[in-house]
């Protein structure tokens, strides 16, 4: 995500880096530079002028003059005016009515109803709310069945009416089951075109009158650029959405409509899908995205999808087994298995400050613990309670019923022996006493970033 407009911004700031103040002519090739790259990122070009602008004018302020240390003054300029044109700060949902409704509107193929599905995961599982799905596109049956499968998934009723081909009713029956039924969220999922047409708009606004939404969220896929803000105005023009959800911006995505959309609609971006999982949604915040499309990684987000997997009981006991030297396998097993509902492996070490450049070009599976999964399910109870036991003959077995390798099996083993030996010492280190780095008190260091200013 954005790696292509990171290594171009890098580059610019060379311009400055030696040099023992700012004056016009290196901020003017340094912003020349920065242009260039926001326009290979496919931001709009009204924005990216407007955008370099504002930074020209920021750098050349007195203050910026006497700066010892010119190319970190101008990445915090850039910084700042990142985070201003993305909105400034993370929007929340409105939802104010009895039961709330959220109408959900975009394109076909941009992802609305598996934003649906993570949406109502969102707010069952963060908030406690009681979401009803409903099956609004009455055209196409694999976007109903696909609804009911996510709503399987995530034990949240999905509200269908076989037959009727009139949205509007459909949407309108089921806010009266959402009201018999105690439920205090309604999702409803539209259908969508390849492109923007009349009857599209018609139907959809026709919903918008009838069931009065409290938010309108406008769903668009950040890997069509600057197609995606074009359709956004045309949306927002005929409906006056509440906010923007980008989704796919785990994938090869330049950036531009992140950076555009918000500038272009004047409407918050409100959430983002990053990957496949019903997790992988994030509430947008645009200093963070400014983070790390500089490079500075994202640790409060990192922190929060940590907090989202850890339970504080669980947390606890850990902590006590740990200082009893009693961490097995199954405990190991839990741990991965908390690890994978974080989302992408890469894009969870890319948040991390410094890592992400670094591990750019790797070929990180996601799949990465298959094999290791599979060799602790192939030992009984008693090996993964006590690995000690594990002699030649029961690695035969293991190596046999994983579909591994035995030189993998005694890899496993070994390191965890090593990880054990290594808990127990830091124990010794700190006296039995206090919590272990990022196990038992609930949370971890908050306020973001070390910044090069």
């Amino acid at each position: 995500m954005f790696d292509n407009l990171q290594d171009r911004l890098e580059r610019s700031f060379q311009v400055l880096k030696g040099e023992g103040k700012i004056t016009e002519l290196n901020v003017a090739q340094t912003v020349k530079e920065i242009r260039r790259a926001l326009l290979e990122a496919d931001v709009n070009y009204n924005v990216a002028r407007d955008f370099t602008n504002r930074v020209k004018e920021e750098a050349l302020g007195q203050k910026v003059l006497t700066s010892i240390r010119p190319g970190e003054m101008m990445t915090k300029i850039v910084h700042t005016e990142l985070t201003k044109l993305m909105g400034g700060e993370a929007v929340e949902l409105e939802l104010k009515g009895k039961p709330s409704v959220i109408l959900m509107s975009g394109l076909q193929g941009s992802g609305k109803t598996t934003f649906t599905g993570k949406l109502g995961n969102f707010l069952k599982t963060k908030q406690g709310k009681k979401p009803l799905f409903v099956a609004g596109d009455v055209y196409r049956p694999a976007a109903i069945d696909q609804l009911k499968v996510l709503g399987g998934q995530l034990d949240i009723p999905v509200y269908t009416e076989e037959g009727n081909q009139d949205p509007v009713k459909i949407a309108l029956n089921a806010i009266e089951e959402a009201k018999r039924t105690g439920r205090d969220i309604v999702i409803i999922d539209t259908a969508g075109r390849l492109a923007v047409d009349e009857v599209l708009m018609k139907e959809i606004s026709d919903i918008k009158e009838a069931v009065k939404p409290d938010e309108i969220l406008f769903v668009v896929d950040s890997m069509t650029g600057q197609d995606a803000v074009n359709t956004a105005k045309e949306f927002n023009d005929r409906l006056n959405f509440d906010g923007v959800v980008l989704t796919k911006l785990d994938g090869d995505t330049r950036g531009g409509a992140a950076l555009s959309i918000r500038a272009v609609v004047d409407k918050p971006i409100k959430f983002i899908g990053t990957g496949e999982k019903l997790e992988a949604i994030d509430v947008f915040h645009p200093n963070r995205m400014a983070d790390r499309i500089l490079g500075m990684g994202d640790v409060v987000s990192l922190v929060e999808r940590v907090q989202s997997q850890i339970d504080e009981k669980e947390a606890a006991e850990l902590e006590k087994r740990l200082r009893r030297n009693e961490f097995d396998f199954n405990d190991f097993l839990n741990q991965i298995s908390q690890i994978k509902k974080m989302g992408n492996i890469k894009d969870l070490m890319a948040m991390i400050p410094g890592v992400g450049k670094a591990i750019r070009d790797l070929d990180i599976d996601d799949d990465a613990f298959k094999e290791v999964e599979a060799i602790i399910h192939s030992m009984t109870e008693e090996e993964r309670s006590n690995p000690k036991i594990i002699d030649a003959s029961r690695k035969r077995r293991i190596s046999a019923g994983s579909g591994t390798e035995i030189a993998q099996v005694n890899q496993l083993l070994r390191q965890f022996d090593q990880a054990k030996k290594a808990m127990k010492m830091l124990n010794k280190a700190q006296g039995g006493g206090g919590n272990l780095p990022g196990i038992g008190k609930r949370g971890g260091r908050r306020g973001g970033m070390p910044r090069p200013w």
